[in-house]
């Protein structure tokens, strides 16, 4: 087996749109009515669809935690058809993996995805829709105002959050009901995304 790659200049950027309010985001929202620094103007609950996809840039850190910042904040960093091109690309493809993945019953509530260039050309980069990088809803669960349930890693960062950890390194030992539990909604969705089955 064999892997055709490019060598891109990583643009230290994550690229987050959220499709629904839920995660930092919410809880951003209860502080200060704002999302990605961005003010909202309607009254909303937990999970709910926002009207239009956010884009909500966040600095790629290579030690500590990513900065979440406004897109007004990116486009001060970097070129502006930069800037430009990675918001479309992004709104783009979280609009086609949205509606596809609706029609096998998931919500993608949210994801992010990281861009590299090769001279002037802006492509996808690094993971993409995955449990670790997006956040999927069972549509049958989904309910405004709860948490609905999930097949990505906030079953992990929930149990992290019983446990008192402070965020700093090391993180606590996971315990192996914590772990095989999230195996399996890493294949639950991958089989109710590809279809197939792994092993």
């Amino acid at each position: 087996r064999s892997m055709l790659v490019k060598k891109t200049r990583v643009i230290p950027f994550e690229c987050i749109v959220r499709g629904y309010i839920s995660g930092s985001a919410w809880n951003e929202y209860k502080r200060t009515a704002t999302v990605g620094g961005m003010m909202i103007a309607e009254e909303m609950q937990e999970s709910q669809k926002f009207a239009n996809p956010l884009f909500t840039p966040s600095t790629k850190a290579d030690n500590g935690h990513d900065e979440n910042i406004s897109y007004r904040e990116m486009l001060s960093r970097m070129d502006e058809w930069i800037a430009r091109s990675l918001k479309d690309k992004s709104l783009s493809l979280y609009s086609y993996a949205h509606d596809l993945l609706k029609s096998r019953g998931i919500l993608l509530a949210d994801t992010k995805f990281e861009f590299g260039s090769i001279g002037s050309e802006i492509i996808l980069i690094d993971e993409c829709l995955t449990p670790d990088s997006s956040r999927f809803w069972e549509i049958d669960s989904y309910e405004i105002g709860t948490s609905p349930k999930s097949y990505d890693k906030q079953f992990i960062r929930d149990y992290l959050n019983t446990t008192g950890w402070d965020k700093q390194p090391p993180a606590p030992k996971l315990p192996q009901d914590v772990i095989d539990k999230t195996r399996d909604k890493y294949l639950n969705i991958y089989k109710i995304i590809t279809g197939n089955e792994l092993s």
